[in-house]
């Protein structure tokens, strides 16, 4: 396989020339044989669009159709009933900027070299908590030598349109450098923080201000609409990568009253339990947060109004996804994963599972083999958008390029799922109190190798998806397997170590700990 982790090779280099050639030797040959001409003005491209939508810090469990009985999110719900919902779905990462990048390339983070979210310490001398460990250090950049989803696509015709949290690396990294013809709001920066944050003036150099106080998600939804609806003659990529639902937590004041009103009506409280040195919440029931989720979905449901007002449903393919599990031990700690475990920032199952959602009537139809509405339990990973766009949208670009990821093409026609396992790396420690670890998911079966000890964990996650039994004591024969290809792995992408911190000091507090205010 030839990745590039900032360095161009030779191999890259032939492989982007041979890309080039063979896509105009494509348009030529449809154009001369009068099929349907790819640029015409006055036929319509018949190749699917893509409309990709990425929520920020929003758990699996933060959706109705896959568990919240608190949140309300009616239009991806409808969504998940017109299409697929993947039930054992996961971020690459526990956190942001890593799997952002996964989701654009289909490599692992460590293979980018980004595997922290960026801001965070670059370099071990540069960490300054009191831990066991120094974290690895990590590329604070995507590199341009890294071919994206929007450069594969442009390459093959398709107008290109980013709008959202783009945090992968400073201005000269951003998306219109990264294949992207359109960037509303994607920026070096991990959240909203400019202006009036998730109201305008919002104080962003690549998203004009709007009306004062004009909602974000709102504003993001309407930007992507209007590029579908300027393009609907053409094929697009619309690349909808919502701030929502990251902090700072605001929400609007009718959307907040509404949900105080229904957490009375319910007799919700708080509830806590602990992870590590964390206070973890165990109930939804934030009024703020949840006022967040629903005006996310309001933003969801009006770009998907447009693609059904417009007639382009049936030659579109929407995919709904998460960078990382829902946050509950940190930040406000305004959302509970139960039943998973952990959550943004930890390797169990709150911190990496996700929703992910794919609608495509053209493949996803009654009378086919999976049809709308049909659940999934095929395990599958930020990796996979990549080689699945690019074989939906019949590019002949995936054939000769490595992924990490597959294609999910052949599950999505009922075909069973290949064989595969799926990896994590993370030797951070992060701000939500988890520690540098890293983990494997082979069938039903997961390993967390801590490198604090190191120790090991080890759950079977189809019996005990809440991973409260650890099993490595009595399956040490499994142990060994799975530990001895995780380290495979580690090998084969180049994984970055933590390593020992000699200024750790085991009589002050823990670098790990934060109170819940």
């Amino acid at each position: 396989m030839f990745h590039s982790n900032g360095n161009r090779t030779v191999p890259r280099v032939l492989w982007r020339i041979a890309q080039v050639i063979s896509i105009s030797a494509w348009v030529g040959a449809v154009a001369w044989l009068g099929a349907v001409p790819a640029f015409a003005d006055d036929r319509v491209d018949d190749r699917p669009n893509v409309v990709v939508i990425v929520a920020d810090d929003l758990g699996q469990r933060d959706l109705a159709c896959y568990g919240s009985t608190f949140h309300e999110t009616p239009h991806l719900d409808g969504l998940a009933r017109d299409g697929v919902r993947f039930t054992n779905a996961y971020a690459a990462c526990p956190v942001c900027s890593p799997t952002r990048a996964s989701l654009i390339t289909g490599l692992w983070p460590q293979r980018t070299g980004v595997t922290d979210y960026i801001g965070a310490a670059r370099t071990p001398d540069a960490w300054k908590r009191n831990t066991r460990l120094l974290p690895a250090p990590y590329d604070d950049r995507l590199p341009l030598t890294n071919t994206t989803l929007a450069e594969s696509l442009k390459a093959a015709g398709y107008a290109t349109f980013f709008a959202g949290k783009w945090h992968l690396g400073p201005e000269g990294w951003w998306p219109e450098n990264q294949g992207f013809d359109v960037n509303k709001g994607g920026t070096d920066r991990g959240g909203p923080y400019g202006g009036n944050r998730y109201f305008s003036p919002y104080g962003n150099p690549r998203l004009p201000d709007g009306p004062p106080g004009e909602h974000l998600p709102d504003r993001l939804g309407a930007e992507t609409a209007r590029f579908i609806a300027s393009h609907r003659n053409e094929p697009f990529l619309a690349y909808l990568a919502f701030y929502s639902v990251h902090t700072p937590l605001m929400a609007r004041d009718d959307l907040r009253r509404k949900y105080e009103e229904k957490r009375r009506a319910l007799g919700l409280g708080d509830a806590w339990g602990k992870e590590g040195t964390r206070d973890v919440r165990l109930v939804q029931s934030h009024a703020v947060y949840a006022g967040m989720v629903e005006a996310m979905d309001l933003a969801v449901g009006r770009v998907l109004r447009t693609i059904d007002e417009l007639g382009l449903r049936d030659r579109t393919i929407v995919i709904f996804t998460s960078d990382n599990g829902g946050l509950s031990t940190s930040e406000g700690w305004p959302t509970s994963n139960v039943p998973l475990r952990g959550g943004k920032g930890w390797l169990y199952e709150g911190g990496v599972r996700v929703p992910f959602i794919v609608r495509w009537p053209a493949i996803v139809r009654p009378d086919a083999s999976v049809g709308p509405g049909s659940e999934l339990d095929a395990p599958v990973c930020s990796v996979d958008v990549m080689p699945t766009v690019l074989e939906a949208a019949g590019t002949g670009l995936s054939a000769p390029r490595s992924f990490d990821g597959v294609s999910l093409m052949p599950v999505l026609k009922g075909q069973p799922p290949a064989e595969r396992a799926l990896y994590w790396h993370y030797p951070h420690y992060g701000n939500q109190g988890g520690a540098p670890g890293s983990a494997v998911r082979r069938g039903d079966w997961k390993l967390i190798e801590w490198d604090e000890g190191p120790t090991v964990e080890l759950y079977h996650l189809g019996d005990d998806p809440g991973e409260h039994a650890d099993r490595s004591q009595t399956e040490p024969a499994r142990v060994a397997s799975l530990r001895e290809e995780l380290h495979r792995w580690q090998a084969d992408v180049g994984a970055r170590k933590a390593i020992p911190n000699p200024n750790y000091d085991p009589a002050k507090p823990s670098g790990r700990f934060a109170a819940r205010k």
